[in-house]
């Protein structure tokens, strides 16, 4: 009964590295969906600043002139302008974390510390898994094993103590 168990701790180990080996692959994906973003943020942004330019307006006093319009279309238009110039700091400043992340798993913690939550559920809805062999992804992995394969060992012990401790009670035949 023992190997049955030990075994079974070796595949779980196998299982929880593999997905752990997951985390650092995401983290890639949720990169590539972060760079369009930005440079799709940096086009909309460098238009309204050539149109701001173009009609005598620095770029934060066009954006105000489009909230404060009367016209509700136009006020609109210009607090989405306002939200994607402030979005864009915020995911500029997570690509440069991502892009000085060095440690293993270094990316992995840079996406997990302030995800920006569209492009995170994007990235998991296209998500196509796959085992890296990147440092990253094998330290993950081996982690990810280690915490598994662990986990079931001291789970199986406290079992085995546990039913060693049980009192058995004889059957008496009368």
């Amino acid at each position: 009964m023992f190997r049955v168990i030990r075994t079974l701790g070796l595949a779980l180990g196998l299982l929880g590295g593999g997905l752990a080996a997951q985390g650092p692959e995401f983290a890639q994906q949720y990169a590539q969906r972060l760079g369009g973003a930005v440079d799709e943020l940096r086009r909309e942004i460098a238009t309204l600043e050539a149109d701001a330019k173009a009609t005598g307006n620095t770029r934060d006093g066009a954006v105000e002139r489009l909230r404060g319009n009367p016209d509700g279309l136009v006020a609109r238009r210009g607090e989405a302008a306002r939200y994607d110039i402030e979005r864009l700091a915020r995911l500029s400043a997570q690509q440069q974390a991502l892009a000085q992340a060095t440690s293993p798993l270094g990316r992995l913690v840079a996406v997990m510390r302030d995800p920006d939550v569209s492009i995170a559920r994007a990235a998991y809805q296209d998500y196509d898994p796959a085992l890296p062999v990147t440092t990253d992804g094998l330290v993950a992995g081996l982690l990810g094993f280690l915490a598994t394969w662990g986990g079931w060992r001291v789970l199986s012990d406290l079992g085995r103590r546990m039913a060693r401790r049980r009192p058995r009670t004889e059957v008496t035949a009368a």
